[in-house]
């Protein structure tokens, strides 16, 4: 080390000795630097990652554009199709529920099956096979099955699987392993979280599939693929006037397809978390770094008068205190990368865990490089040019000379620190505080930042737990939820609440629509519920369910802002099936729904306005435990269920995701925000001991214990880490205010609500990290020379 020193210039030596004499300080620094560009390069490397991925594969699989379902219309149709103006490519297709018979498996599985084209790769929606081949022409029980669900299940090429299509029993040969740019996020319709094990997708050849389900020379479906920077629009108007005759509900783009939809409102999450929390980080370790070097500066007038004197300019002065806080910017960049690759790679491991893309791998390009290195210069060149500044302007002759003792006498709040009810050492504390409101105030400002933070993460936790009460405890009630393959009359829910172990059993009746009022027009789903519905309703803010009043319709908050409607206004509602009649309805009511969105109406009036009698699209059911089993068999061969769905599954699937996912990013970021508090806390507190050495020295001499001493050089950062706690806890609730408003979307909504035990938890964070800040420096003190203290020249 001594030979290496040798080969440095002399104010290079003495950079090396200063940063290993302030070793702990820099470190400090270097982790919250650290910490703002890790967590830049996870925001910003998983959303570049996450974003080129998804356009890679939608692009090289040929992912549509639009989907068009159908009733059932003639195939001489897809000719047409592709003659609409701005189609690049377009598919007719069969698609149908299922239910799957698994050996060993009580539950029922369900799922979807997908046409694939005979003899030929389909030119939109492209499968990518992961193991296997496509299913032969003329081969009726072949079928390639999506990843998931074949991992799920130990299915392996060669390996037959059981299933219900429309009624029909079918044993399929598993031929294929596939993934599907649609199925990106697999979920079964009307859940909130993927379930590999309880919902898959499997496809088989147009010949094969058109016979299952009696769709013989005709198509339930179109998925179109538009020419380059077409608009979707025209073409959906063009594709629904097109196939209006033949059933069609009307077509809808990718905004509406709900793999997609997933997929993109994870990206918006990773862009505002982006957004929000590497500027905390950065603004803190600027100000930690002028607050150090305007401390060296000052401590070191003499030796920089000197610097002058023996004929450094004031260029070579400055460029040298640059030099110290660049090194310690090039300590937390290089941390803050290492850590943020290596995180972000972890993160990478979570995603595909519910995105199933071909391959996801984090990888930031050089642009976000470019910029974790360039708000790097900024944060530390900013906080350091002032007092790097401010030292090359001293004057040789009067850097050499002591400063003139500070005026403090005529300072606002100085007659606090005359209050006889203090003691002397809470006068001493209170003192300094007013002496340097900057410093106090800087302080103050960076614990309580690095609480909004704690509590502004801490926030999705009880958010999620409230979503998870609000649709599970309350909205949604029921045990198990049958849908039909297609609806039926009133008999065939009497059949299913007969089946072994319901207990109890609510109709329900689905119906897609469109909404209009004014120039503003929106696809959804209508619910139909019977009067005073117990198991499936909406709540409303108070957490009471809201009665469908007769004739009137309720809309989910997020469609009625959409809309831009009020509860009394009137809006033009088409109904996309059946009779499809077209009427004007009220709207009785305006809820705030947290998952999901729609509209609802009295089943009564839904099936008058209809004019189909007492039809129904399935049924929600309450189980008994004992008998679950038996319920679930029958359900397995009922010829008329299309699809099954879980409540206690589907909350632990919730659960499960919020405790791995989730719990991994809060923890994160709760260490990020530790970093910022033991940033602020130890360098203030280590400041203090450098700059007052003296004094605390003089007091041990005088008599003081090392308890009083301790006291007075810890109560300034105990007196405003309490101040700090409470304003913390505001900015933190306006933080999670802001995260409320922003990450809400169609897929659901955070509701702000944050529980005292949140501001607890970031307040035991915070004083716990000041304690052992604290305790690190004081160790210091109790190792004090105090004739080598006493000798040192001011």
């Amino acid at each position: 080390m001594t030979w290496l020193l040798r080969l440095l210039s002399p104010l290079d030596r003495k950079l090396v000795r200063d940063l290993w004499a302030m070793k702990g300080q820099a470190l400090a620094i270097a982790c919250v630097i650290a910490g703002g560009v890790s967590v830049f390069l996870i925001s910003a490397g998983m959303l570049d990652s996450l974003t080129e991925t998804r356009r890679a594969y939608y692009e090289r699989y040929r992912f549509a554009d639009i989907w068009a379902p159908v009733v059932r219309a003639p195939d001489a149709l897809a000719a047409d199709i592709r003659r609409i103006e701005g189609v690049q490519a377009a598919e007719t297709r069969i698609r149908a529920p299922l239910l799957f018979d698994i050996p060993g498996m009580a539950e029922p599985a369900s799922g979807e099956v997908i046409s694939l084209p005979d003899g030929r790769e389909p030119s939109v929606n492209q499968l990518y096979l992961m193991d296997g081949r496509l299913p032969r022409p003329g081969q009726r029980g072949e079928a390639v099955v999506i990843d998931s669900f074949a991992a799920a299940h130990g299915l392996e090429i060669g390996d037959t699987l059981s299933a219900t299509i429309r009624g029909g029993r079918s044993d399929l040969t598993v031929v294929g392993r596939a993934l599907s740019p649609e199925h990106v996020y697999t979920i079964a319709p009307g859940q909130i979280v993927p379930d590999p094990r309880l919902y898959g997708v499997i496809w088989m050849s147009r010949d094969a599939l058109g016979e299952a389900v009696d769709q013989d020379g005709a198509f339930n479906e179109a998925v179109v693929r538009l020419m380059p920077g077409h608009d979707a629009a025209p073409v959906i108007d063009r594709l629904d006037r097109l196939l209006d005759p033949y059933g069609a509900p009307g077509a809808y783009g990718r905004a509406d397809q709900i793999s997609d939809a997933f997929v993109s409102s994870e990206i918006e999450q990773l862009s505002t978390m982006g957004r929000i929390l590497p500027p905390i980080f950065l603004a803190v370790a600027a100000f930690l770094v002028n607050v150090v070097l305007s401390r060296l500066v000052a401590t070191e007038r003499a030796e920089i008068g000197l610097m002058k004197a023996f004929g450094y300019r004031d260029r070579d002065v400055m460029a040298h205190y640059l030099k110290f806080a660049g090194l310690i910017g090039v300590l937390g960049l290089g941390l803050g990368g290492a850590a943020g690759i290596w995180l972000g790679r972890l993160m990478a491991g979570l995603y595909t865990d519910y995105y199933h893309f071909p391959f996801l791998v984090f990888t930031a390009n050089p642009r976000v490089y470019l910029l974790a290195l360039a708000i790097t210069v900024l944060a530390v060149g900013g906080g350091a040019i002032l007092a790097a500044r401010r030292a090359a302007l001293l004057h040789p002759a009067i850097a050499m000379q002591p400063p003139p003792p500070p005026d403090y006498s005529r300072t606002a709040g100085m007659g606090l620190t005359r209050w006889s009810l203090l003691d002397q050492p809470s006068r001493m504390i209170l003192r300094r505080m007013v002496r340097w409101p900057g410093r106090a105030g800087f302080t103050l400002a960076g614990v309580a930042m690095s609480g909004a933070l704690l509590v502004g993460t801490l926030y999705f936790t009880d958010a999620m737990e409230a979503m998870v009460s609000s649709y599970f405890d309350q909205s949604n009630r029921q045990d198990v939820t049958v849908s039909f393959v297609e609806p039926r009359q009133r008999s065939a829910f009497h059949e299913v609440s007969r089946l072994p172990g319901v207990l109890a059993a609510e109709p329900f009746r689905s119906v897609a629509v469109r909404l209009r009022y004014g120039p503003a027009e929106e696809r959804a789903a209508m619910m139909g519920v019977p009067r005073g519905a117990a198991l499936s309703r909406m709540i409303g803010a108070d957490g009471q369910g809201v009665e469908t009043p007769p004739g009137g319709l309720v809309v989910s908050r997020d469609l009625a802002e959409t809309l831009g409607i009020e509860a009394g206004d009137r809006i033009a509602v088409e109904i996309t099936e059946g009779r499809r009649p077209e009427l004007e309805l009220p709207v009785a009511a305006v809820v705030t729904t947290l998952i999901g969105s729609g509209v609802q109406m009295e089943l009564g009036d839904l099936n008058a306005l209809m004019g189909e009698g007492a039809a129904v699209s399935g049924a929600h059911l309450v189980a008994d435990a004992d008998a679950v089993d038996r319920l679930y068999t029958a359900l397995k061969s009922a010829p008329g269920v299309a699809g099954v769905s879980l409540q206690s599954v589907a909350e632990r699937n919730f659960r499960a995701l919020m405790d791995e996912s989730m719990g991994v990013a809060i923890w994160l970021y709760t260490g990020f925000a530790g970093l910022i508090a033991i940033g602020v806390i130890y360098n203030s507190v280590r400041i203090s001991l450098s700059e007052s050495a003296h004094e605390f020295a003089t007091l041990r001499v005088l008599g003081f214990t090392r308890a009083e001493v301790s006291y007075i050089l810890l109560g300034e950062i105990g007196f405003l880490t309490l101040i700090a706690l409470p304003a913390g806890g505001l900015l933190g609730t306006g933080l999670a205010w802001y995260f409320a408003e922003a990450m809400s979307s169609d897929l659901f909504r955070l509701p702000f609500v944050i529980h005292p035990a949140t501001y607890g938890f970031a307040a035991a964070v915070i004083l716990v990290t000041t304690a052992l800040s604290g305790l690190i420096v004081r160790a210091r003190l109790d190792h004090f020379d105090l004739v080598a203290v006493l000798k040192a020249r001011e």
